[in-house]
């Protein structure tokens, strides 16, 4: 680890004022301070912002909720406007980490944890992520928990995160912070694909704070799930999953929205997949075209060529589940 210079900050702009390209802004830790030790992350400053007043979860005027970006896990997840409005988001948060880390761990924090692949946490491989130009090691090598959808030469990295996958079927909207003020970004626009730049990974400029997220006001008689496949039953990170909201009248399919997670290099989602089935009749065949329309861009590696059809299973299962409810 580094030597760095550490800070608490009392207020917003404090934070902002004490934030500059080498520093590194920490909550709950539970991600920063992992990679801090294994020299992945290295600022140059930290500054502590658990003092700010931004951990209140509450209504929005005019209908939504407002998730503060230092709400903990658990509180959001036990919330009980998360629970009635929108379960999808409390299902994928009991489904990550373990009750100690979820204790700890941000909504803002869970937006901006870094991927899991082994490569991109151990400095003496080969990783464009942490170390630009140096290659990917996870092509060609170890890759079964890796994305294959939204990558790219240079990197095959996925987004872990849970809670990030329902906020994408929500619909959810990021606010940001910064020196030159503030900012809303739809969830779907926040993370950058790879490309030939996978080290930059979501539109934050260098100091800038994400303060909340705002959910849009749920929608009228939905249903959703979250359905999680993993190696294992606790503390594992999906190898697919799928978060589903979905408003279904007489056996017509009238609103739907699906986000994927496991899979791809951001949390996904493709809305043409969702217009093949809305003011549509539920049927089998209807459910499997959604789920071949989302993986038709697959690129997988040898080690994680499984994930194609198990992505396919789980969304197929994961709309069968919302839709035989309604």
């Amino acid at each position: 680890m580094n030597l760095f210079t550490f800070s608490r900050a009392a207020s917003v702009a404090d934070a902002l004022r004490d934030a500059g390209a080498g520093a590194a802004f920490v909550a709950g830790g539970t991600t920063l301070i992992d990679l801090m030790k294994l020299d992945v992350e290295t600022p140059d400053a930290v500054i502590d912002i658990n003092r700010l007043p931004l951990a209140e979860v509450g209504a929005v005027p005019g209908g939504g909720l407002r998730i503060g970006a230092l709400a903990r896990n658990s509180d959001v997840a036990h919330h009980a406007a998360v629970v009635r409005d929108y379960p999808v988001l409390a299902e994928a948060l009991l489904s990550g980490a373990s009750p100690q880390l979820r204790n700890m761990a941000t909504t803002a924090g869970n937006l901006l944890q870094r991927t899991r692949c082994v490569y991109f946490r151990d400095t003496a491989s080969a990783c464009n992520k942490r170390a630009p130009g140096s290659g990917c090691a996870a092509i060609g090598g170890f890759n079964r928990n890796l994305a294959i959808l939204g990558t790219s030469e240079h990197c095959i990295a996925s987004n872990p995160s849970d809670q990030n996958v329902a906020l994408t079927a929500l619909e959810a909207t990021v606010q940001i912070t910064g020196a030159r003020g503030e900012r809303s970004v739809p969830i779907g626009e926040f993370y950058l694909l790879p490309g030939d730049t996978p080290d930059c990974e979501t539109v934050l400029e260098p100091g800038e704070l994400i303060t909340s997220v705002t959910l849009p006001p749920a929608a009228p008689g939905a249903r959703s799930t979250y359905l999680k496949l993993r190696d294992r039953a606790s503390y594992e990170f999906a190898l697919a999953s799928a978060a589903v909201i979905a408003t279904v009248t007489g056996g017509t399919l009238e609103r739907v929205r699906i986000a994927m997670g496991g899979i791809g290099a951001k949390p996904w989602r493709i809305r043409d997949a969702e217009l093949a089935l809305e003011g549509k009749a539920v049927t089998p065949d209807r459910l499997a075209e959604a789920a071949r329309i989302i993986l038709a861009d697959a690129k997988p590696q040898p080690g994680n060529a499984f994930k194609v059809e198990l992505a396919k299973r789980c969304l197929v299962h994961a709309l069968t589940l919302v839709t035989a409810e309604a």
